[in-house]
């Protein structure tokens, strides 16, 4: 089996960020960039030792990650990552564009000034970084502040629920996009201005419109994978 190519060194927990919660951002940001490929399998051994945990820290992380929708176990094969297909990414983006439409427009109903504040910040934050493929760093910078933006735009919302199964979904979608960012480094489409869009539609509390340019930039980042991986990704 290869190593599971992701950031090495044992891990501490610090009351605050616990070692099952350390593994479980590492993982699965091993998994949703696509250092650890679909349908591999997980060698918890390899795992515990390279990150100097015991089996129950792990065991943790891995379940936590089964409710996400990135890992699954197989009685006799163990765990794995779990697989991609088209109908997968059809499912992902239909309800991406139901629930995050749905979060945006009761943020935009009840969300605070505060939370204004917090969506210009968060665009602009993502806007300052710019993606240079010869520097990796800045690729992983812009997806962490890419996240960001598109959870504090909802989380004026204020729903626990709904925002942790939007933050599901996010995590769900984004294995595909970067996946043909890798092929297709910057993408197809100018990305900062339909963020830009929908940022000022929602802190000027026009939920129409603003919801119609999440659905629609939902809708179009869904059609674009589809057709970029339709040559190689099951159905």
């Amino acid at each position: 089996m290869t190593p599971i190519p992701m950031a090495p060194g044992a891990l501490v927990g610090d009351g605050k960020n616990t070692m099952a919660s350390q593994l479980v951002d590492r993982l699965r940001e091993a998994i949703v960039s696509g250092r650890l490929e679909a349908g591999s399998k997980i060698n918890l051994e390899r795992a515990r030792e390279r990150f100097s945990v015991s089996l129950s820290p792990l065991r943790e992380a891995l379940a936590r990650l089964i409710a996400d929708g990135l890992v699954v176990f197989e009685d006799n094969r163990g765990y794995r990552v779990a697989p991609v297909s088209l109908s997968n990414l059809a499912e992902i983006t239909r309800l991406r564009e139901e629930v995050e439409v749905l979060a945006l427009r009761q943020a935009i109903a009840i969300g605070t000034v505060d939370w204004e504040g917090d969506v210009m910040r968060a665009l602009h934050r993502m806007n300052r970084i710019e993606r240079d493929p010869a520097q990796p760093e800045t690729l992983e910078q812009w997806e962490a502040y890419h996240r960001e933006f598109h959870l504090t735009l909802i989380a004026g919302c204020r729903m626990p629920l709904l925002l942790n199964f939007c933050g599901v979904l996010l995590n769900l979608n984004d294995r595909y996009r970067r996946t043909f960012l890798r092929r297709t480094p910057g993408g197809d489409r100018n990305v900062a201005q339909e963020h830009g869009e929908i940022a000022q539609l929602a802190v000027a509390r026009d939920a129409d419109d603003a919801c119609a340019r999440l659905r629609e930039h939902i809708h179009r980042t869904g059609t674009n994978l589809q057709r970029h991986l339709a040559g190689t990704l099951a159905p």
